[in-house]
């Protein structure tokens, strides 16, 4: 028994040796994409070989002992953090269906934070459709995908119970209105987005992810069961010493190209869910039309950077609080393993980035001390910022038409870069006097201005007050 013991073990060992060379070797070949880059130290194959297979990805550690557990991190552990969670939540439970749709494990909520019933049948409701920014953006498909059959996408949010009952407790406490309370670790939250699965090609609806849903398209009067593919995923949790979350996205690869900020246009040859071939120069498919209700040219949206990292004009990495190649080279290499390691059908989402806060070296008051200081300058990515990771952090599926705020491609620089933290900040949506870590969480800021007597048309009224005094401090950089 302890021979066969010792075989195992070195039989393990060597597996995952052979799987980091042919990783790094994978990674060392393709970090040129954007721009001419040297491998890092860091660049190395990030995966572990314990998330294979995917049925039995555990949970990434996150707590005492986890890699967080430090007062000076690497990139590498934010991107392998995204990845295994992203892995873990995709898992199939014993039902077949991913973690994240199982309602013991992760509720489903509405924008309120307030739990979602879901029908027997069916693993998801769906009904909202509106994305972020003041103009409420909806988000159409390329009718050109399928033969015309374009159609709208929908999206979900989930909260773990962690962070779930911690968030009731204390708006039931009465929480002051400026504090610095932060969610516990191990705290997360998901926006998944969704599309009918009439709008893909049957030939590729394979390539997704596919579920049946309780949709509504009348805003929650009738609700019909449809099949639904999924295109994109937020991760968003806390992890020891970082409370301000990561921030982490995934979208499926044939959404919609990356811009190529050498030739200044997108471009595919061929139609993809989210862009009809053919080319656009400048924003404008990234800019929501309100009359038109679709992007200012048409079915033509993009990512803005790859991986949400910004290059220039020439293809070079931007000077910002993030170093580079080191972050790219991460992601991209990544992505390279995971996918060549994946048997299912998740091996079609690729990790497009996340963004946390340098908080190497601080405690925890200091951690929340930090989010509420910084206000509305969380989101900066300029040198000497605390904004780590993919500066331009966005999922072409939820921040489609907020990927920028500028009114034109030359005005995209390091001063006026957007993310998450854009949005997502100390200040509260009722008075930006009000500051705390906890606001930083949009459903519950929603679900405590309800419980202070607010009705939903007025928490929406704050939050879009709100937002259009962003987009005008962001256009003033």
């Amino acid at each position: 028994m302890k021979k066969n013991s010792v075989l195992f073990f070195l039989a393990l060992a060597v597996t995952g040796m052979l799987l980091l060379v042919r990783c790094n070797s994978n990674s060392e070949k393709t970090v040129t994409a954007v721009t001419t880059v040297s491998v890092s130290p860091d660049s190395l194959c990030l995966v572990q070989p314990s998330w294979f297979p995917h049925s039995q990805t555990p949970a990434p550690q996150e707590g005492p002992g986890s890699p967080f557990d430090t007062s000076s991190t690497t990139n590498q552990i934010f991107h392998q953090w995204s990845w295994n969670k992203f892995l873990w939540l995709t898992n199939p439970d014993a039902g077949s269906n991913p973690l994240f749709l199982n309602q013991q494990l992760v509720r489903q909520i509405n924008t309120q934070m307030e739990p979602v019933t879901v029908p027997a049948g069916v693993t998801v409701v769906l009904q909202d459709i509106a994305q972020a920014g003041s103009a409420q953006a909806v988000l159409r498909s390329n009718p050109g995908y399928n033969n015309g059959n374009g159609d709208t996408v929908f999206y979900s949010i989930h909260m773990n119970p962690i962070m779930y009952n911690f968030a009731d407790s204390m708006i039931k406490k009465g929480i002051p209105a400026t504090n610095t309370y932060t969610f516990p670790v191990g705290s997360f939250e998901m926006k998944v987005s969704w599309v009918p699965a009439t709008a893909i090609p049957a030939s590729k609806l394979s390539m997704y992810y596919t579920t049946t849903a309780s949709l509504s398209r009348d805003g929650g009067k009738t609700f019909t069961n449809t099949t639904m593919a999924l295109t994109g995923m937020h991760v968003v949790g806390v992890v020891q010493n970082h409370p301000e979350f990561i921030w982490a996205t995934f979208e499926h690869k044939d959404l919609a190209p990356n811009y190529d900020w050498k030739a200044n246009t997108a471009s595919s040859s061929t139609d993809k869910l989210l862009f009809k071939s053919g080319s656009v120069s400048g924003i404008n498919g990234i800019v929501y039309n309100t009359t038109t209700k679709l992007g200012i040219t048409p079915y033509q949206v993009f990512d803005l950077f790859q991986y949400g990292v910004p290059v220039d004009s020439i293809g070079g990495f931007m000077a910002t609080s993030q170093q580079e190649p080191i972050n790219f080279s991460n992601v991209q290499g990544i992505n390279q393993c995971v996918q060549g390691q994946l048997q299912d059908v998740w091996k079609n989402y690729f990790y497009n980035g996340s963004i946390w806060l340098n908080m190497d070296g601080t405690t925890p008051q200091q951690q929340a001390q930090i989010i509420d200081s910084l206000n509305f300058n969380i989101s900066n990515g300029t040198p000497g910022s605390f904004a780590r990771g993919s500066t331009n952090c966005a999922n072409v599926t939820m921040e489609t038409f907020t990927q920028t705020f500028q009114t034109s491609i030359a005005k995209v620089n390091v001063n006026t870069l957007a993310n998450c933290f854009s949005c997502h900040h100390s200040p509260s949506f009722a008075s930006s006097q009000n500051t705390s870590p906890l606001y930083l969480s949009h459903v519950f800021q929603d679900n405590l201005l309800a419980h202070q007597g607010n009705s939903v048309p007025k928490v929406e009224s704050l939050k879009l007050n709100e937002e259009r005094l962003i987009l005008k401090r962001l256009r003033s950089n």
